[in-house]
């Protein structure tokens, strides 16, 4: 038996991005308390916010339901590494609110919790098709019963314009 015939066809449910009108790209996505200096996790969370505000309102998701995030980014956080790697050039202290937030699973577990998701968390830095990788790892997180949607959320940071992209997906058809 092979066992990615078991893999479901993903369906996109709702999804948002950044930047989109009415947004101001130049400033930036609103600040997010906790992490400092780098657009990366302010971009998850206003795409984030954004895609499941679409679907749920202002409140949390439903207790029990099991929505997992897949965090995609080909570069990760430019701007928090950039800093790490000046100060420690300059034989400087690296403040502890760098250390946390180079880790990509900060922001999206301050996603999780602000949003009472129930699933896991993943993150990854394909080297290929950003979209295609993480679309392919919520598909294996359906197919696995580990959850029932997933927000796939892809950010990229560069000097052309920060942009971010969260589509909540899940299997079959539409109910």
């Amino acid at each position: 038996m092979n066992p990615l015939a078991e893999i479901p066809e993903l369906r996109v449910v709702t999804d948002s991005h950044w930047p989109q009108p009415g947004d101001d790209a130049l400033a930036g996505p609103p600040s997010l308390p906790g992490f400092i200096g780098s657009s990366f996790s302010p971009l998850v969370a206003v795409v984030a916010d954004r895609c499941l505000q679409s679907l749920y309102g202002e409140v949390a998701a439903k207790q029990g339901e099991k929505v997992g995030i897949v965090l995609v980014s080909r570069t990760g956080d430019r701007a928090s590494a950039e800093q790490v790697h000046q100060a420690v050039a300059d034989g400087k202290r690296v403040g502890p609110l760098y250390f946390f937030q180079s880790v990509p699973n900060s922001v999206a577990g301050y996603v999780a919790a602000r949003w009472g998701l129930h699933g896991p968390v993943v993150c990854l830095s394909p080297a290929g098709d950003a979209r295609q990788a993480g679309f392919d790892q919520a598909a294996l997180l359906i197919a696995d019963g580990d959850t029932d949607q997933v927000l796939v959320v892809l950010v990229e940071q560069a000097s052309q314009g920060d942009t971010a992209v969260a589509l909540l997906v899940s299997g079959g058809e539409p109910s």
